[in-house]
């Protein structure tokens, strides 16, 4: 941002100034300014200031060299250097103020080849700029997923392995001796009923065997068995099993799609456990009702898969951290589940995306790759 555009913003204040008050006025902003172009300029995050028409209003030198800025910004928008971002979507409809926090991971292959966070947030000040960071996550990926998530994922094993024995072992006993009072009530026709309460007893035990054995697989889970999935299946399959807990929030569920999508390439057991977590998520932030849309979209290159619920959204302090296994803003979380979304999407070459307005709601976006194509993505080092 030049000097003219800078000092534009604040001649309407001048008028109530003498030009004494004037010029000591400048020179305070000059050194103001100075000192933190000086700040932005030492962070090693790219920072640029843009308005709802994606004009870059202010960068530091290390978006400049991110994203290989030119010298003239004046015929180039932001939307032409980060083309994966649904900007239309976390703009306002209006398109005169910004009121959505977004985090997003992208790759960029110009100046080079990169994957970068991407957050965009809103400026408190200012309704019609917001800033857009960006962080070279290239090197710090190999590096995070041998170290930090390898010894996150060992910890949290072991503590499942434990809980879920010390869990396991009283419901086989509770489903043995079920099947044993549901053998002896079998035999008189009076007990019909009492034998529908057994029946539903042995499910809900079973349920629960589901999901504790889910639970150890996506947390210890091998390297995905890719086959073709039917995702609106998958999805319906995981409302259905989730409907008791559905209901009891009060939310209601739409589900948006074509007659039929393509099949992807994916684990079928993983990918129920990424949308299981997605649901389960959303579910939670609307703690007094509200509507889960789920849209499904195909074209030449991908499917898109998004879950937008009317909760309570995600603020730009929850987003930088939410996917930080033991870090979570829910009473009682521990931040495993998105965690695991996001290691299930890295391994299936899955783009992911959050665009949320606190208080709103949110949408979360899966992009699946056609074509036999998938996503290069950076190996763990494992």
């Amino acid at each position: 941002m030049s000097k003219k555009d800078f000092f534009s913003r604040v001649n309407e204040r001048f008028d109530d100034f003498d030009s004494g008050s004037r010029q000591a006025f400048l020179l305070r902003l000059v050194r103001d300014r100075g000192f933190f172009e000086a700040v932005f300029n030492a962070v090693e995050e790219g920072i640029l200031v843009i308005d709802p028409q994606l004009k870059i209003r202010y960068f530091n030198h290390a978006a400049a060299e991110l994203l290989a800025l030119p010298q003239d910004l004046e015929n180039l928008r932001v939307n032409q250097l980060l083309q994966d971002v649904d900007w239309r979507r976390i703009l306002h409809a209006d398109g005169g103020n910004w009121d959505k926090v977004t985090r997003q991971e992208l790759e960029i292959r110009y100046p080079e080849p990169r994957f970068i966070q991407f957050y965009l947030v809103p400026l408190a000040d200012d309704a019609k700029l917001a800033a857009v960071i960006l962080r070279d996550v290239t090197e710090s990926r190999r590096r995070q997923l041998s170290e930090v998530e390898s010894e996150t994922v060992k910890a949290v094993s072991l503590l499942a392995a434990g809980v879920a024995h010390e869990i396991g072992n009283p419901l086989n006993s509770l489903y043995l001796n079920l099947q044993i009072v549901e053998k002896e009530l079998g035999e008189k026709r009076e007990n019909a009923e009492y034998c529908d309460m057994l029946r539903e007893c042995k499910h809900e035990v079973e349920r629960l065997d589901s999901i504790i054995h889910g639970f150890l697989t996506a947390i210890r889970p091998g390297r995905p068995v890719f086959a073709p999935v039917d995702l609106a299946e998958l999805v319906v399959n995981v409302l259905n099993f989730m409907r008791p807990e559905i209901e009891a929030r009060r939310v209601q569920v739409k589900c948006n799609w074509a007659t039929r999508l393509p099949r992807i390439s994916g684990d079928a057991d993983q990918l129920k456990q990424c949308v299981y977590n997605i649901v389960r998520n959303a579910v939670q932030a609307m703690s007094n009702g509200g509507e889960l849309t789920i849209f499904g979209a195909a074209d030449r290159e991908a499917l898109t898969l998004e879950f937008a619920d009317t909760g309570s959204g995600v603020t730009p302090e929850q987003l930088s951290t939410m996917f930080n296994a033991f870090h979570s803003s829910k009473a009682g979380g521990n931040g495993i589940g998105t965690m695991i979304v996001e290691r299930i999407c890295r391994e299936h070459g899955v783009e992911f995306s959050i665009v949320s307005s606190p208080g709103r709601g949110s949408v979360f976006q899966l992009r699946f790759p056609l074509g036999g194509k998938r996503i290069r993505l950076l190996e763990s080092g494992k």
